[in-house]
């Protein structure tokens, strides 16, 4: 297949994915291979419902590759209060039906379903001490999202296109079967509130690049995995499964969930910036300067080597009147053995939340143990001591990629273990 062939292959598997409804999943199927999709066990899955980095692909340099599709569900509980055993029977079934229809990997379907500070307010109970779960709020003094209070969110990911959408669209009961399997309905016991989608890896940001935000020049690169035209999610830059991994209590085995959605504006990124200014301030003006990032950053292999600029950061900020993002966030992501505290599973979208424009924007997926790590990096992004280094650095500008990202919605939530998922209560047995 061509080139153009390809990237419009591309693009209307993601708008099928976007669009969800039966036509689209039609158009789906009529691009997607014949290769048969494989069946899952329920009694094989791991006991982790994060444990995805064995059952998804990786690079030449051992950096996990998310699955392509990826949707969304932000869900509502019909009953008022704690939920019955008539609930909990109900959503097993849908959950347990999945798990039946689709095996754990990347050609079949990966899913978490993770629960928010307003749907364990339903009990008298209180979460144990130890699991850290405030609710959502503005992190830095420029933004004001809104805040994503919903019950919970499923999150189903895949590299079939028509998997995630034939999951997704039995799960919201408007087919009745998934891969041969009969699914009972989630909506028989929630609400959808929100549905959202997104895709990541090499050409489908390229593919897509026709949304607000973008210059009409279509300047993201065919080999980048997302719009801004890097590499992320360097292995050595990432926290493992295990360290993000609540370690003990009734939710040993789960984790903690934030999940952002940013709008990004790169017109301005592209049209004004050199590639040298981009990579100084994605990575860090040391990584300009010594002629570290080749194209997209593949050639970084599995780490960025931010960790040899974290210290100079300052220095850079005077000389240069420039700091970079991964340089500013590196600084609150280390523990104090050097460990990352943060496991990103970030992907592009073309949603305009509550409305049908396409703009680009990013879901913004974080693992860790405790929400107050994310908070902390989070924080650090905002440079606030640099703008009092130099005049250079201000709020938004030179200031990292503050000035192309806007965030617009913020959610956190817990992941609980697989022998949990099912309506816990704060101190389940």
């Amino acid at each position: 297949m061509s080139t153009d062939g390809d990237r419009s292959r591309r693009a209307v598997l993601k708008a099928a994915v976007a669009l969800g409804g039966a036509s689209a999943l039609s158009a789906c199927l009529d691009r997607t291979d014949d290769d048969p999709v494989p069946t899952g066990d329920p009694a094989s899955k791991p006991p982790r419902q994060h444990a995805w980095r064995e059952y998804v692909r990786h690079d030449d340099h051992g950096n996990t590759q998310l699955p392509s599709h990826q949707i969304l569900l932000y869900l509502d509980f019909d009953v008022e209060g704690p939920p019955t055993d008539e609930d909990q029977e109900a959503l097993a079934a849908s959950l347990t039906a999945l798990d039946r229809a689709y095996a754990w990997r990347h050609e079949g379907l990966l899913h978490s379903l993770a629960y928010s500070p307003a749907y364990f307010d339903r009990f008298d109970a209180s979460l144990p001490e130890g699991i850290d779960l405030p609710e959502p709020t503005a992190l830095s003094p420029f933004e004001s999202p809104t805040f994503d209070r919903q019950d919970a969110v499923l999150h189903l990911a895949s590299d079939r296109a028509d998997v995630v959408l034939t999951a997704d669209r039995a799960l919201r009961g408007e087919r009745e079967t998934a891969n041969g399997v009969s699914v009972p309905p989630l909506t028989e016991v929630a609400t959808v509130a929100s549905r959202r989608t997104g895709f990541v890896g090499a050409g489908l940001p390229a593919a897509n690049q026709d949304a607000a935000g973008i210059p009409d020049s279509e300047p993201v690169p065919e080999a980048s995995p997302l719009f801004m035209g890097f590499e992320a999610g360097f292995r050595g830059n990432q926290a493992t499964e295990d360290y993000v991994t609540i370690e003990s209590g009734p939710f040993a085995g789960g984790t903690t969930k934030v999940i952002a959605n940013l709008r990004q504006r790169l017109d301005d990124w592209y049209d004004e910036q050199s590639e040298a200014e981009r990579v100084m301030e994605m990575f860090s003006p040391g990584h300009a300067e010594n002629g570290l990032v080749e194209g997209v950053g593949d050639n970084l292999g599995s780490s960025s080597g931010i960790d040899q600029f974290v210290d100079g950061i300052v220095d850079d900020a005077r000389e240069h009147g420039r700091v970079g993002h991964a340089q500013k966030a590196a600084r609150a992501n280390r523990d104090t053995d050097g460990n990352v505290r943060l496991l990103r599973r970030h992907f592009e979208s073309t949603d305009d939340i509550g409305s049908d424009q396409r703009v680009a924007s990013l879901h913004f997926p974080s693992l860790q143990r405790r929400i107050s790590a994310f908070e902390a990096v989070r924080r650090a992004m905002n440079g606030t001591d640099l703008t009092e280094a130099t005049p250079a650095i201000r709020q938004r500008v030179n200031n990292g990629i503050l000035e192309y990202i806007f965030v617009r919605r913020r959610g956190n939530f817990l992941v609980p273990p697989r022998r949990h998922r099912v309506l816990p209560t704060p101190r389940p047995e």
